[in-house]
């Protein structure tokens, strides 16, 4: 993919003359280890969406995509070492797909003075941009993703959760860990009672979490799961006859790769998503024509419209969306990584927008501002259909819980900058 995206590069640039100056994009992805089988989607539609940008459009503003896609296994230090050699290459933006290695990356980055946008994952208080001037996890991170899960919870029994038992099955990890505090909070809110079962890394050993959820019988079960870990989890909550539709996982724990192994077990199992999923957008009809047909697909052509690919292409097109708005700010095709932070910092996500690049009502509205990095915090609740094998929107785009949500986004950044010595924008 790599090599296809370069060799294109090249020869517009043989033919044109001068060389071009390439925009870089690098793709920090994980096509081995134990989580690829939810790490290859993403990745392939990350790559085809810049594919469809350079054959459809030649690029940004004129200028053509250079895609460096550098293998993690989602492991922290090889991540890094990615960061590492791949930072000189003129790269806008990192995306790392992890929140072990956004971790790593943040002071990094900082220092570096390059973007990172950890969409949906990562350090929850980097929502705050008056600490974190470089980094973006826009349009919902996990703390939205939780207060989403228990307003669900909320709407379905008449606003009232009191006495209720809700477990956290989560992955041991950094990752896994972001949501308790938040739902700790909401617990002392809404009267609920917590338990947190946490599974170890890759997550194929799950028995003993699921005895316990057999034996305590908690009202609802709340997951924080990746990889395998995910269909080993609804594998065992069919074992244990736990009903589906009071499973509920974030939205990592809600793609195709997730429920397919379980077959008809799965059907009813719930997942958070901040956009939508299907083939059904006018985009999908340019992607056959400038990259599927034309034999420019990153992988084997069998992951368009699932959920991962669907958010490959989501995070793909923010980004471009942002190049575009660093262009339009500077006057500049040729925009240097401070200039993407502006447009990044710039940008505006609406009805119109979504409409004209062929993805209409995708994901929620948004603005992103000096102080708000976060987005909107919205997210849909989608549903696995075993029978249709396909996933089912059962929700409008529900609102996180500000009022919970900003004191400890607020708590944490400003720890973080105490900690740091960061002293505060957007003043």
């Amino acid at each position: 993919m790599i090599l296809r995206l370069a060799a294109l590069a090249l020869a517009g640039a043989v033919a044109a003359g001068p060389a071009l100056a390439d925009l870089t994009f690098p793709s920090l992805s994980y096509r081995t280890g134990p989580y690829a089988a939810n790490g290859i989607p993403f990745a392939d539609g990350y790559a085809d969406y810049f594919t469809l940008i350079n054959e459809r459009d030649g690029g940004i503003g004129g200028e053509m995509i250079n895609l460096i896609e550098c293998e993690t296994g989602y492991n922290t230090e090889k991540g890094v070492e990615c960061y590492e050699s791949t930072k000189g290459q003129g790269s806008l933006i990192y995306q790392p797909l992890s929140t072990g290695i956004t971790y790593q990356l943040i002071p990094k980055v900082s220092a570096d003075g390059i973007p990172m946008h950890s969409m949906g994952y990562g350090r929850t208080s980097a929502a705050n941009g008056k600490v974190f001037e470089w980094v973006f996890n826009y349009p919902a991170n996990y703390w939205d993703g939780a207060s989403i899960a228990v307003k669900h919870l909320l709407e379905i029994n008449g606003g009232d959760l009191s006495g209720k038992k809700i477990a956290l099955v989560y992955h041991n990890s950094a990752y896994g860990k972001e949501p308790i505090r938040t739902l700790e909070e909401l617990a002392k809110k809404h009267g609920y009672e917590l338990s947190l079962l946490p599974v170890d890394h890759p997550g194929q050993e799950q028995k003993s979490q699921w005895l316990q959820i057999r034996r305590d019988r908690p009202d609802y079960v709340l997951m924080w799961g990746w990889g395998v870990m995910n269909q080993v989890a609804i594998q065992e909550a069919a074992n244990i006859r736990y009903p589906m539709e009071n499973f509920i996982g974030i939205w990592w724990s809600g793609s195709e790769n997730d429920v397919l192994p379980v077959g008809e077990g799965a059907n009813g199992y719930k997942a958070l998503n901040m956009h939508l999923p299907g083939a059904d957008f006018p985009i999908y009809e340019d992607l056959k024509t400038y990259v599927y047909d034309t034999g420019m697909a990153a992988g084997a052509g069998d992951q368009a419209g699932t959920v991962l690919y669907n958010r490959g292409l989501y995070a793909a097109m923010l980004a471009v969306e942002a190049a575009k708005k660093a262009q339009e700010i500077h006057g500049t095709s040729a925009i240097t990584p401070a200039m993407m932070r502006d447009g990044m910092e710039a940008l505006v996500i609406d009805a119109a927008l979504m409409e004209s690049l062929g993805i209409p009502n995708f994901g929620p509205e948004f603005e992103v501002s000096c102080d708000n990095h976060g987005g909107s915090g919205l997210g849909i609740v989608q549903q696995w259909d075993a029978a249709a094998g396909t996933w089912t929107q059962i929700t409008d785009y529900i609102a996180s819980d500000r009022e919970v949500l900003d004191p400890l986004i607020a708590e944490d950044s400003m720890a973080y900058a105490d900690e740091n010595g960061v002293d505060m924008r957007c003043e």
